[in-house]
């Protein structure tokens, strides 16, 4: 297995993750937190693929999928590249706002494929390219990769238990 084979295999496995986290959930669903100042289903599934989508497109020097199409409406939001959802306050966490599941999974669908194409096509060598000086040692492709990846599965599990929660409130 090469590094691009790997990747592919790890990332494949975040849409189905998100997706069992939401399948089928209302809207007012989507936005239970298990407590005051916590995080929603709908928001952690959303920043996951935000953060994917703004990362992957930084480092292919594409627009995000975000910019494109109804994405932003989709979600009660302005089409805003910038927000990730990183830094988000209790009150913008509530204003990320999907009209369904649907919306969210369609959303990650198009992230994943755009990260998928973008994984398939890696060597080895891709790895240790630098793709953000502002940190001290500066950061590679690799490094990246890795943290998106692991960002991503710390937001989908938490989506998964929230969603525990919500099925146990019932």
């Amino acid at each position: 297995m090469n590094v691009s084979e790997l990747l592919v295999e790890q990332y494949g496995r975040l849409p189905d993750l998100a997706r069992a986290a939401v399948e089928e959930l209302t809207p007012d669903q989507l936005r239970f937190a298990p407590a005051a100042g916590a995080n929603p289903i709908g928001w952690l599934v959303w920043h996951l693929t935000r953060v994917q989508d703004s990362h992957i497109a930084e480092i292919t020097g594409q627009d995000q999928v975000w910019a494109g199409g109804d994405w932003a409406t989709r979600f009660g939001l302005a089409a805003d590249p910038d927000d990730t959802g990183y830094g988000h306050t209790p009150e913008q966490v509530s204003q990320v706002r999907p009209r369904s599941w649907k919306d969210l999974a369609a959303y990650l669908d198009a992230v994943a494929a755009r990260t998928d194409a973008f994984l398939r096509a890696l060597a080895d060598d891709d790895l240790d390219r630098v793709v953000d000086e502002s940190w001290d040692p500066p950061v590679t492709l690799g490094v990246r990769l890795v943290s998106i990846a692991d960002d991503d599965l710390q937001h989908a599990g938490q989506a998964a238990y929230v969603r525990g929660l919500l099925a146990a409130d019932r």
